[in-house]
């Protein structure tokens, strides 16, 4: 592990998802009070924001084709630096309309990120290795989210949304244009396919991964909203319960990355399940502000078990297939994203429990799917 993190691509990456994920962080901590308080939002229109959100991860399979013209890892800070550039603008368009725009903007930079991020990992770090280079990664991303809600918390008294999200998307633009800048490549590594791979012995994988996204909208689109529409939450407040999320997770990251080492990837994942079945219950009927806090930061912790489904497919794939298979991963995972947003919002207007039922027996399924891994011998 120590000599993991002597690779260029290790600081490369871990400073790329720093940057990446503190401007989604900025982003989510900001958008439902900005949605609600300065634009006039709604459930619905919260729900449609989420859906456009989500297409861009739909569309991650085309990262195979933009690799044709382009070196991965050039992908992933060119990435990077069009998710800045869409949380800067984010402020100066205080409309509907503008937050389709630049949350389409901002999404494309994430998505493809991801895609890549998870992708060069796979390939750069071996089995024994690549849970814990991605608990490093969770863990670098906490700290540096909570420096940004420290500078959010402190500064949203005395500056306004658009120069917050200026700001933000300023730090994140400045961070990728360092990486481009940087080789950090080994040439001795197999060399991916550039094409789409879909292949039947990786049924399993694309099923978790399908489950995964699925249940994944509910928290991302509705939990958030859920505080500030339910619970009045102050953007002060969010501020304050996503520091304490992240330093959280900034200890229990790395932990965890040793814990799918040591136990494996059905165990880590059936915890997982288990656990987000009962915090989805519990949104549904928790009445405590204290409480609904306190299931947000589980959800969020059990969220960087996730990982123990790429690791598991690190363990079954063909060598070749990880870079394609990482971007048809990724579209699998947004296939229900897209519609589930929307159709989210429209059953908030009926009742807002049913939303996060939903997302409870979409847990169970996952539960069910997890007790198929099967690692071959060796691994």
């Amino acid at each position: 592990m120590k000599n993991a993190a002597k690779d260029p691509m290790y600081r490369y990456l871990l400073i790329l998802t720093i940057a990446c994920t503190a401007g989604l962080q900025s982003w989510r901590t900001l958008f439902d009070n900005f949605a609600v308080n300065m634009v006039g939002l709604d459930g619905h229109h919260v729900g449609i924001i989420q859906s456009v959100r989500e297409i861009p991860g739909f569309l991650s399979l085309l990262a195979v084709y933009f690799m044709l013209i382009m070196r991965e890892h050039t992908l992933s800070a060119v990435s990077v630096l069009t998710l800045g550039l869409g949380v800067a603008l984010t402020g100066l368009m205080p409309s509907f309309g503008g937050l389709v725009l630049t949350t389409l903007i901002m999404s494309f930079g994430m998505h493809y990120f991801e895609t890549t991020n998870q992708s060069l990992t796979l390939q750069y770090f071996d089995k024994g290795v690549s849970p814990w280079v991605f608990g490093q990664q969770r863990s670098a991303a906490a700290a540096a989210n909570v420096g940004i809600g420290l500078v959010i918390y402190f500064s949203a008294a005395f500056m306004g949304y658009t120069w917050l999200y200026l700001f933000c998307g300023g730090l994140v633009a400045l961070a990728a244009g360092w990486a481009l800048l940087q080789d950090p490549t080994n040439r001795n590594l197999v060399a991916q396919h550039k094409k789409m791979i879909f292949r039947r012995k990786y049924w399993l994988y694309y099923l978790l991964t399908f489950l995964a996204g699925a249940r994944r909208q509910v928290f991302v689109a509705f939990a958030v909203f859920l505080l500030v529409k339910k619970f009045d939450y102050t953007v002060q407040q969010i501020t304050v319960l996503f520091i304490i999320n992240n330093i959280v997770n900034f200890f229990l990251s790395p932990y965890i990355g040793k814990a799918v080492i040591r136990y494996g990837e059905r165990k880590v994942l059936s915890l997982e399940y288990f656990s987000l079945i009962i915090v989805f219950v519990g949104y549904a009927y928790v009445e405590s502000r204290l409480l609904v806090a306190v299931l947000y930061i589980l959800d969020h912790i059990f969220f960087n078990f996730a990982m123990a489904i790429r690791t598991y497919f690190q363990k079954v794939a063909d060598p070749a297939d990880i870079a394609p298979s990482m971007a048809a991963g990724f579209t699998i995972n947004h296939i229900a994203a897209v519609v589930l947003p929307v159709l989210g919002g429209m059953l908030w207007l009926v009742d807002y429990r049913i939303t996060f039922l939903a997302g409870a027996v979409l847990a169970l399924a996952s539960l069910v799917a997890a007790q198929m891994i099967r690692i071959p011998d060796g691994d």
